[in-house]
C-alpha cells in the first residue's frame, strides 16, 4: 500500500488547453479508463481533500475535466473522491497506480451484503447497480449491509474471480462511454472501510456532494463557451445576445455560490453541510439547465450535428444533471430553511 500525495505536482497544468490535449490527442477523446490513467500518470488526480484549504481548487479540477468531457469527469470524480473518503475515515492505502470507483447507488429491495466468514474474513454478495468504470478499473468502494442491518462502506479488488462485471443495465445514449454497467459479487474479498454509518456521517459526504456541483458547472461553461465564440464571430444578433446576457448572469450567480461554498467549507470543515450542498447543486443545476435550453436554441442545429464535442456535451450533460434528486432536494432544503430561527437572506 501507498500514502497517496493530496495535492497536484507543482507544475500541474488543469488549464482548458493542457486537459484539452491530454484528453483529446489530435482532437481525438480518450476513452475514460485510458484518459482516467493519463491524469494519474501526471499527479493530476491527487486533488487537496475538501476542507482543508483548497477547496476551491479542487473543484476547478473537476470543473476542468468536465468542460472537455463528462464520462472522463464521471471517472476521475469517483477515483479522487474514493481517494478523500479513505483519507478522511482512515481507510486502507491505495496501492499505487490503483485506479478507484465509489459504487454506493442503492437500487430498491437489491442490497450487496457484507459478511464475516469463519475466518475472519470478510466477502460481498449481491449485486450493485451504476458502477461507472467497472470494466477498467482496479477497485472500488462499495456501500453494502451488515448481518445487523447496518450501512457499510467496503473496498475490493475488482480484478477477483468473485467480481463479474455485466454488460447489464446501462442503454444510456448521453453519458454512454462511462459505462455506469451492473456488478454481481459472489463471496468477493472485501474489506471493511471505517465503522458501520462512517460513510454516510463524516462531514466530507456533503463536501463530495457539493463537488458535483462544480462538475456541471464546468460543462455547463463549455456548452455556454461556444455561444460566446459565435456572439464574438458573428454579426450582431438581438436576440442572441439577449440569450449570451441570461447565460452570463446565471453562470456568473452559480460561480459566485460555488466560490463562497469553497470557502465556507474550508473554514467550516466539521460543520454539517448538507444545506450547502442541496444549495449549490440545485442553484448549478438550474443555470446549467437555462444554459442547455438557451444555448442550443441561439446556436440551432449546426453545433448539435457537425461539432463532436459540442453534441458529445449537450447529450450528456442532461444525464449527468439527473444525479440531482430535484423537487425532493428543493423540500429537504425547504425544510432546512424552515427551521431556521430567522430567515437567512440579506447582504
Amino acid at each position: 500500500m501507498s500514502t497517496i500525495a493530496h495535492s497536484p505536482p507543482a507544475d500541474a497544468d488543469f488549464s482548458h488547453a493542457a486537459l484539452r490535449a491530454l484528453l483529446r490527442p489530435q482532437n481525438s477523446p480518450l476513452p475514460p479508463v485510458q484518459a482516467l490513467r493519463c491524469l494519474q500518470e501526471r499527479g493530476l488526480d491527487n486533488l487537496p481533500l475538501p476542507g482543508h484549504g483548497a477547496t476551491l481548487r479542487r473543484w476547478q479540477a473537476l470543473a476542468g475535466v468536465a468542460a472537455i468531457d463528462l464520462s472522463v469527469l464521471k471517472l476521475y470524480e469517483g477515483h479522487t473522491d474514493a481517494l478523500a473518503i479513505l483519507a478522511e475515515i482512515d481507510g486502507p492505502g491505495a496501492p499505487a497506480g490503483s485506479s478507484w470507483g465509489v459504487w454506493c447507488a442503492e437500487m430498491p429491495g437489491a442490497r450487496v451484503k457484507l459478511q464475516q466468514t469463519a475466518d475472519g474474513r470478510y466477502v460481498l454478495d449481491g449485486r450493485k447497480a451504476w458502477c461507472s468504470g467497472a470494466s477498467g478499473l482496479s477497485h472500488a468502494l462499495v456501500s453494502c449491509w451488515n448481518a445487523e442491518g447496518q450501512a457499510c462502506l467496503a473496498s475490493v479488488a475488482l480484478s477477483q474471480p468473485g467480481v463479474h462485471v455485466t454488460d447489464e443495465g446501462w442503454h444510456a445514449v448521453g453519458m454512454a462511454a462511462c459505462a455506469s454497467v451492473d456488478v454481481t459479487f459472489s463471496a468477493a474479498r472485501a474489506f471493511p472501510v471505517g465503522a458501520p454509518g462512517a460513510y454516510l456521517e463524516r462531514p466530507g459526504f456533503w463536501h463530495g456532494g457539493a463537488g458535483i456541483a462544480a462538475a456541471w458547472y464546468g460543462a455547463a461553461c463549455a456548452i455556454a463557451s461556444h455561444l460566446h465564440a459565435r456572439a464574438q464571430h458573428a454579426a450582431p444578433d438581438p436576440v442572441r445576445l439577449a440569450q449570451l446576457g441570461r447565460i452570463d448572469c446565471a453562470l456568473r450567480a452559480a460561480g459566485a455560490l460555488l466560490r463562497e461554498g469553497a470557502a465556507d467549507i474550508d473554514q467550516h470543515p466539521q460543520r454539517d453541510a448538507m444545506a450547502l450542498a442541496l444549495r449549490l447543486r440545485l442553484t448549478v443545476e438550474d443555470a446549467a439547465t437555462l444554459v442547455l435550453q438557451l444555448a442550443t436554441r441561439a446556436l440551432g442545429a449546426g453545433p448539435l450535428c457537425r461539432d463532436a464535442q459540442f453534441a458529445r456535451l449537450a447529450a450528456d450533460l442532461p444525464v449527468f444533471l439527473r444525479q440531482s434528486h430535484a423537487e425532493r432536494d428543493q423540500a429537504v432544503l425547504g425544510g432546512i430553511v424552515a427551521g431556521a430561527e430567522e430567515h437567512p437572506w440579506g447582504l
